[in-house]
């Protein structure tokens, strides 16, 4: 039953010091600091520095061993080693299904040989039902030909239908959005409250919204995309800022670029790509919805333009448990920004005061994707950031009161990561027990890394960390999907066969995708789910901003329906909730978006129900 309750460090030429707070600070260069380090840079050699390193003058070591090493990483935390948890009695399973499900997209970074630094960021990927017929497709933003390259067949976007049974469909003619344009941030959500998912694409260059026009195809909107020609974009979202019930938009921007501006670099001999720190961090850009199909920019007196930034993935969420929707930007080579919502869509940056803004150690990172979810079940939304090769992803727990402690060594949340460039992330029930898991693409920003570094490669394997209650488990070697080597950049993991579970979706940089189909049903324990599709009415149709709590038993779980995330990705417009051993839920509070709270009560498990606001829920 329903009772309505009322309510309305990667690059650079500098190394990455730890947060100051006084303005001005300089450290002191003594002659020992010059030796010192003119002896390092003999015995490591300048060849064997990553650029995104140069400044530091290290090399990267071997995988960090847990608790081991001198700094500390968990803030406020003891430095003491920390015990690896237990091995999971059923690990996830993953199986490779990229051969068989008809998928033939290959990405192109638009590579001329010139090595222009947007060609090592690549795209995201997006995961949803554009077609209302209840099975999860998949849309591949592409590259484009950059100035000096050559190509017989300009490259475009793909769509694919899926068809069920783990076949897929190229539709992308059909649908009307083989587009050539450099593609990297994607969104999804019904910004026009018309019942169909539209997508906003961030680009180097103009933005694009395609309207879905509900028939199959979808239409470019010209008065939402902005005349732009020389900012490289990144992550983008639907939020609703202001509650109105009109979804307005996000567009992360990483730096200002053209090739005449391009920095030419070779390091030992070898070509390299230039550091971000070659290019000034320009501010994102934040769109109001008029609700007649076009947008007013509104980055300055939201106050998000007052913070320029290099920005790579963000997430769009309510941190602070307010009711409104807060924004997590990762920045490269830069702190973080952390925008709170006074909810009415003005925006103060908390990060350095919320301990988001940088690691534990107080070290600026070459952030990469965000994720949020509540991985200790306490309430409080959490977030995971991933980074550059040298460096941890950090896992930023939500300790309540609008403040993060760094959580990642104690949680062993980056096991196997070290060694690698990381990129797109989910932090998702995989085995359905109620636990999140950590899902991780990796793959280098240089095809000649392997020259200079023989620790890390420009191929690399997936990690999966099984959350093993607070800690997790490194069980990436069970997965015999996990075995082949790619560039990963954006992910995303979303049910694409119905079968209860979570499957995942990775792009590859040049190259195609790594499909992965989750064995849960075949091989994992008989842990029970449940699925939610959510339908405003008062607020935005999509849901989006929108938390759900779910209890079952003793398991107390909470999310948010977004749109955008990870790195420069979008899936989960339907929620799905993990049960473990349960095999019905006890109460399911939604939240919405600008409207009221809603209760059902007593729901079997192993479902998928759709909730309109303000009506009965339905299978």
């Amino acid at each position: 039953m329903i009772s309505r309750l009322t309510s309305n460090s990667r690059y650079g030429d500098e190394s990455s010091p730890p947060f100051r707070p006084k303005k001005g600070f300089r450290r002191k260069t003594t002659l020992l600091c010059v030796f010192g380090l003119a002896a390092l840079a003999v015995g490591v050699g300048w060849f064997g520095i990553s650029h995104r390193q140069r400044g530091r003058a290290v090399s990267c070591p071997a995988e960090e061993p847990l608790g081991q090493t001198p700094e500390r990483r968990d803030s406020g935390r003891s430095a003491a080693p920390v015990p690896v948890p237990a091995h999971p009695g059923r690990p996830i399973v993953l199986a490779d299904v990229t051969g068989e499900s008809g998928i033939r997209f290959v990405h192109t970074d638009g590579s001329s040989g010139r090595r222009y630094i947007l060609e090592s960021m690549t795209a995201g990927v997006a995961t949803f039902d554009f077609d209302g017929d209840g099975l999860i497709d998949i849309y591949f933003p592409n590259g484009a030909p950059l100035p000096g390259a050559r190509v017989q067949t300009p490259p475009h976007h793909a769509l694919y239908r899926n068809l069920g049974n783990w076949k897929f469909q190229d539709v992308t003619r059909e649908a009307g959005v083989a587009i050539t344009a450099f593609g990297l941030g994607i969104a999804v959500a019904d910004y026009d409250n018309d019942g169909w998912p539209d997508v906003y694409l961030n680009n180097f260059g103009p933005n694009i919204l395609l309207h879905n026009n509900g028939d199959g195809t979808f239409s470019a909107i010209p008065e939402a995309c902005d005349e732009r020609q020389d900012i490289v974009g990144a992550g983008a979202a639907f939020l609703d800022v202001d509650r109105d019930g009109h979804l307005d938009v996000y567009a992360g921007n990483y730096i200002a670029w053209s090739a005449d501006v391009h920095v030419p670099l070779v390091v030992g001999g070898i070509p390299s790509y230039p550091s971000p720190r070659d290019y000034a961090p320009v501010p994102d850009n934040l769109y109001r919805n008029n609700a007649d199909g076009s947008f007013t920019d509104i980055s300055q007196s939201s106050g998000i333009a007052l913070h320029a930034g290099r920005s790579m993935g963000m997430t769009c969420v309510d941190f602070d448990n307010d009711g409104d929707t807060d924004i997590f930007v990762c920045n490269d080579v830069q702190e973080n920004f952390l925008f709170q919502n006074d909810g009415r869509g003005n925006f103060q940056e908390v990060a350095v005061l919320a301990g988001t803004a940088y690691s534990g150690n107080g070290e600026v990172l070459a952030n990469m994707a965000v994720e949020a979810g509540d991985y200790n079940n306490d309430g409080w939304l959490d977030f995971y950031t991933t980074n550059y090769q040298g460096e941890l992803p950090v896992l930023f727990h939500n300790l309540g009161g609008g403040t993060f402690d760094d959580a990642t060594r104690r949680t062993n949340a980056a096991d196997g990561c070290f060694n690698n460039v990381n990129w797109g992330c989910a932090l998702v029930d995989l085995d359905n027990d109620g636990r999140r898991d950590l899902f991780v693409g990796n793959g280098h920003t240089e095809d000649n890394i392997e020259l200079r570094m023989s620790n890390t490669s420009y191929r690399a394997q997936c990690v999966v960390l099984q959350n093993t209650g607070g800690r997790f488990v490194n069980v990436s070697g069970h997965s015999p999907g996990l075995q082949r080597k790619l560039v990963a950049r954006g992910l995303a993991a979303d049910d694409l066969d119905n079968d209860g579970d979570l499957d995942v979706v990775v792009l590859g940089s040049r190259e195609g995708p790594l499909i992965l189909r989750n064995m849960l049903r075949e091989t994992g324990p008989d842990n029970h789910w449940l699925r939610l599709r959510l339908i405003g009415t008062t607020g935005n149709r999509s849901g989006v901003g929108t938390r759900v709590t779910v209890v079952a038993g003793d398991l107390r779980q909470i999310d948010e329906v977004r749109s955008g995330r990870s790195y420069q990705s979008c899936w989960g417009s339907q929620l799905h909730f993990g049960l473990g051993p349960h095999n019905h839920v006890d109460r399911i509070e939604i939240q919405w978006c600008g409207g009221g709270v809603e209760v059902i009560e007593s729901v079997a498990a192993d479902q998928q129900i759709t909730v309109v606001e303000g009506r009965t829920a339905s299978p």
